[in-house]
């Protein structure tokens, strides 16, 4: 794989990285209680427990690093906009690691020290390590030389992001396109070598290192031919499988007793990720009960006094694969709103709303309940919104992509959500919302989600 040509040198920034957190940590400890020490400590703290709170920090930030992807392969831009979502990793569970541990208090001063010593050494660590491999790379060294084969989308595709991973040492030499038909557009920079008859002369006369395979449909036919050239040189061969119009979702490549396996679909909450935001679910749902409490007690009343009938209404909805629930609102219709109509979308003005329920759905109270729904996992805080069956049959046929959404838990709020899509608005660009939100999940994501939920989620014009 790629990530192989600088497997040595991401260890080494690993390493680097857990030395810089422990050095910035006593660094900190010196510079507020010896160099600084302003304001005056009387009591000088044990410098023994600092050490051990610099290990512990070290490990977080181990930990923090590779979970934002600070160790891959990427643009500088990308790489520091990484390494700063693991120090604010870092910055999280070091607050929270001391807040659980009672025996000791460390200085808040010192804390700010680190924070703003430990944010710099990094940042600038990673800056002239990236400018030092420019250097090695500009002089000959530890480059990745990439000859890609194919002419269609797939292949323009891979042949435009190979070519942004230079600065790492990866080189796209140029491309072989192996029939005359009609080709994809390439970029202006991507260098066309020649026929496939010179395949040989190519990889001998460039010294080409790696050869991807990027083949069309009606490419695949070239197959023996490429495996016989190729094997007669000391080229890794990569292949890039054409999947057409089918839209992947977190793909993964596997080994299966010896055969490579493609996963296109699949869910990006299996294992820690499942636990994670299964405990962020918890947490956050018991909070908002606890916070919302009274308001609920508040608006069950009101509901009960304004308008007969149940207080709360349950809508069959789907939820995970398919899963089918029955999502808590606050009653906001008549008893028999969709006795004549069925199933029908809200609409402005909707004299199935009583004047209550007009309120509570432009304020986006009337939802409050599902927080049960969270407690007993049928649903998330953060997810798709859940739909009714009876809309999903219309959509899935409608709307490319549409049943990927079910991939996730639905949520009380998503990324759909708090970029204004939502009620009577664009059913399409809700769901690239969703689809977007899968595929680039992580804690971090909901959080933000959750953050920005009270200015851009609760209100809405559309809420109706």
């Amino acid at each position: 794989m790629l990530s192989r040509h600088t497997q040595v040198y991401f260890s080494l920034l690993r390493l680097l990285d857990l030395a810089l957190a422990f050095g910035a940590w006593e660094l900190a400890y010196q510079l507020r209680f010896f160099w600084l020490n302003w304001p005056l400590a009387h009591n000088i703290p044990s410098q023994q427990e600092y050490l051990l709170a610099a290990t512990l920090v070290s490990v977080l930030t181990g930990f923090s690093f590779s979970y934002t992807k600070a160790y891959h392969v990427q643009p500088l831009q990308r790489e520091l906009f990484r390494v700063a979502k693991g120090i604010a990793g870092v910055i999280v569970l070091t607050l929270v690691a001391a807040f659980f541990y009672r025996d000791f208090s460390f200085s808040r001063l010192h804390f700010v020290y680190f924070v703003a010593i430990f944010a710099t050494m990094e940042l600038t660590s990673r800056l002239l390590a990236y400018q030092g491999m420019r250097w090695l790379h500009a002089q000959g060294y530890h480059l990745e030389r990439i000859l890609l084969i194919g002419s269609g989308e797939s292949a323009a595709g891979l042949a435009e992001k190979l070519s942004r991973l230079q600065a790492t040492g990866i080189v796209l030499e140029g491309v072989i396109t192996p029939t005359s038909g009609e080709q994809a557009p390439f970029a202006k920079q991507i260098h066309h070598l020649g026929p496939l008859e010179s395949l040989a002369h190519i990889i001998v006369q460039r010294r080409i290192d790696q050869v991807f395979l990027a083949l069309a449909p009606d490419e695949q036919r070239l197959l023996p031919e490429l495996q016989s050239q190729l094997s007669k040189h000391w080229v890794d061969v990569r292949i890039a499988p054409n999947l057409g119009d089918f839209r992947t979702l977190h793909t993964e490549v596997e080994t299966v007793e010896g055969i490579p396996i493609v996963t296109v679909v699949q869910s990006p909450l299996e294992g820690w990720n499942r636990v994670l935001k299964r405990s962020l679910d918890l947490l956050g749902a018991l909070a908002a009960l606890l916070i919302f409490g009274p308001l609920m007690l508040l608006v069950a009343l009101l509901v009960c006094l304004t308008s007969p009938g149940p207080i709360l209404y349950r809508q069959e909805r789907m939820g995970l694969d398919g899963h089918l629930f029955y999502a808590l609102k606050f009653r906001s219709m008549r008893v028999d709103a969709e006795k004549s109509s069925g199933a029908i979308w809200a609409k402005q003005d909707d004299d199935r709303v009583t004047p209550l329920g007009r309120w509570l759905r432009r304020l986006s109270f009337d939802e409050l309940p599902q927080f049960f729904n969270v407690l007993w996992g049928e649903m998330s805080l953060v997810g798709p919104r859940p739909e009714r069956p009876v809309f999903i049959d219309q959509f899935k046929t409608k709307i490319p992509g549409y049943m990927l959404r079910q991939k996730v838990k639905s949520g009380i709020t998503g990324w759909a959500q708090i970029n204004g899509w939502r009620g009577n608005t664009s059913l399409e660009k809700r769901i690239e919302c969703d689809l977007y939100y899968i595929e680039n999940w992580s804690i971090w994501l909901d959080l933000k989600i959750l953050a920005l939920t009270p200015f851009k989620g609760f209100i809405h014009q559309n809420a109706y």
